[in-house]
């Protein structure tokens, strides 16, 4: 199979666009799951965009290999198209189809352009090749698109994971919920750092309540909190201590020895108000 272009693709493409485009769009939209007015119009538009551009890259590179400079305006539109229909929900499928519907309207028109048949099923060898090419390249777009969506949002909800709360003057409070690794610590430990920066807190208190369980490397991670903490001179308070956890800590072998350590929060937020010079008054209503 070559690559070379004939010219038949880019003539058929500039001399009947109009029919080509209408014959391309009546094929996607009766594969389109969700069927609005706005999505239709929207489709309209970017299917206008694409196939002059098609064209031209077909007329202008004299090649189907789409890694050519020539392709490069079409590619960036796929990618476009891509990263917008993954905000929008739509599957990697329904996105391919974009390019792969494309193939039934452009063969049917070769056939009555070129009249040699052995051209012809060379042309529309070619031309098929091409239109996998587009559409594997925009599965792909789509993928890389996903993967960093998805990477943000992992990231996002790390740091919306670790909320730092002043519960007093000079005294900060970070309940952890879920699993510590390393990727959670270094958040912790940043927002943690910045909130202290910012408040000029003394004392921290990291409540790990939420956190199923602590192994070395979690206990690791909360020393090294701590130690980032001190430099920055607040003292931190661990709470939320369950009698498993110490258990498991002493088994591990590892030092809290110069960490104050509580059972709840409450009880360390009681000995944070004594560190910061704050008194507690009970008082009990009159029976």
């Amino acid at each position: 199979m070559s690559t070379t272009t004939t010219g038949h693709l880019a003539n058929v493409l500039k001399t009947h666009e109009n029919a080509l485009l209408d014959g391309w769009l009546n094929g996607m939209l009766s594969r389109m799951v969700r069927r609005d007015k706005n999505a239709e119009t929207e489709l309209r538009a970017v299917a206008s965009r694409f196939l002059p551009l098609v064209a031209a890259a077909a007329a202008k590179g004299n090649s189907y290999d789409i890694d050519t400079p020539a392709w490069s305006e079409v590619r960036q539109q796929l990618a476009d198209l891509s990263a917008t229909r993954v905000r929008q929900g739509y599957t990697p499928i329904e996105t391919a189809t974009f390019v792969f519907s494309l193939k039934e309207p452009v063969f049917a028109l070769l056939r009555d352009s070129v009249d040699d048949s052995r051209e012809l099923v060379d042309e529309t060898s070619s031309v098929g090749a091409l239109f996998d090419q587009l559409g594997l390249y925009t599965i792909e777009e789509f993928t890389k698109s996903r993967e960093q969506v998805i990477m943000r949002q992992q990231q996002e909800l790390l740091e919306l994971s670790t909320p730092v709360v002043q519960l007093w003057r000079d005294v900060l409070a970070l309940p952890l919920i879920g699993t510590l690794d390393s990727a959670r610590t270094q958040v912790v430990m940043e927002n943690l750092l910045q909130k202290i920066i910012e408040t000029g807190a003394s004392i921290a208190i990291i409540d790990i309540t939420g956190v199923p369980t602590v192994d070395t490397l979690v206990a690791q991670h909360l020393l090294k909190t701590v130690a980032a903490a001190r430099l920055m001179g607040a003292d931190c308070i661990i709470s939320g201590i369950r009698p498993q956890i110490a258990q498991t800590i002493v088994h591990l072998g590892v030092n809290l020895e110069d960490v104050i350590t509580k059972a709840s929060l409450a009880d360390a937020f009681l000995v944070a108000l004594k560190r910061v010079g704050a008194n507690v008054t009970y008082s009990q209503e009159l029976a």
